[in-house]
């Protein structure tokens, strides 16, 4: 990796393509010689982006959550614990320095859910090393991170066929 700036990264809004394009700037990153982790909060199922990254080199996938929908309003003790175990080994892994590029997928939510205080994420962003490039996903990003971010994407929903009753799809859309 070069010995410059790592950024900030948010994708963020109502529209498909969050953790999408996380892992397409990962895909690319990986090309470049760089070292990219990904941690998924929240998510337990085994999606497909988990079969692809198992075959590419230096592209590690980890997933702190269970394979349901976590309640905002009433969230259970194994969604809160997985989130702050998840968080840990965030922590671990971004000052662990071994990573050119590291993926919090899904931690905007995570957030919002009141699973992850707002402002350990926000320490987290001021004491990451200098060269990592840091990702954050998921809807709902807060204004705070918004705001220290360098580059933030918002994902709008113009039309998906599952407004026409259409079920998700494995490999296009898990």
């Amino acid at each position: 990796m070069s010995s410059k700036k790592g950024y900030i990264h948010i994708y963020t809004g109502p529209g498909k393509g969050k953790t999408t394009a996380a892992l397409g700037l990962g895909l690319r990153a990986v090309g470049a010689g760089y070292k990219v982790y990904m941690i998924q909060f929240m998510k337990g199922r085994r999606y497909s982006e988990l079969d692809s990254c198992e075959k590419i080199k230096n592209f590690t996938i980890v997933q702190y959550g269970r394979d349901e929908f976590v309640s905002k309003e009433c969230p259970e003790k194994i969604d809160i614990d997985l989130a702050k175990k998840g968080f840990s080994h965030a922590k671990d892994t971004i000052t662990s320095e071994k990573y050119d590029m590291v993926i919090l997928d899904e931690i905007n939510v995570a957030v919002d859910y009141n699973l992850i205080p707002l402002s350990d994420v926000i320490d987290l962003i001021k004491d990451k090393p200098e060269k990592l490039e840091l990702v954050l996903t998921g809807r709902y990003a807060h204004p705070e991170l918004s705001k220290i971010a360098d580059v933030v994407t918002e994902m709008l929903e113009i039309k998906h066929p599952y407004m026409e009753g259409v079920l998700a799809r494995k490999g296009i859309d898990f």
